[in-house]
């Protein structure tokens, strides 16, 4: 379905794809979450919130809970001592890929020149 096809029909956004769309991947952190493990294929939770940075582990933990409840990152623990835990994307939000693609080619194509 496209935007047209509810054009004057919505009258909450959340019942719309668009507003599903937005439940799984909204917030401040969930895109650059998507984005670092589809550069990165595996990663362990602590080299994610070295890369991401601003984020504290708290917010990390609970974005990296609700994508796995999305079905959108994989969690696997390793039973040893320290503990080893590490994430990556399903086939599912692999299929977003190419919407983070073209959201880079905008960037690219409006980001103010330095």
């Amino acid at each position: 379905m496209s935007m047209a096809e509810y054009k004057g029909k919505v009258k909450n956004v959340q019942d719309t794809p668009f507003g599903y769309t937005l439940s799984v991947i909204g917030g401040k952190w969930k895109m650059v979450i998507i984005y670092l493990l589809a550069e990165n294929q595996t990663v362990r939770f602590n080299d994610l919130k070295r890369q991401i940075g601003a984020i504290t582990f708290k917010t990390l933990s609970s974005q990296l809970k609700e994508l796995e409840a999305d079905g959108m990152v994989t969690r696997k623990e390793y039973p040893q001592v320290p503990p080893k835990v590490e994430y990556s994307l399903t086939e599912k939000a692999e299929t977003l890929l190419p919407v983070l693609e073209g959201l880079c080619e905008w960037g690219v194509k409006n980001q103010p020149k330095t």
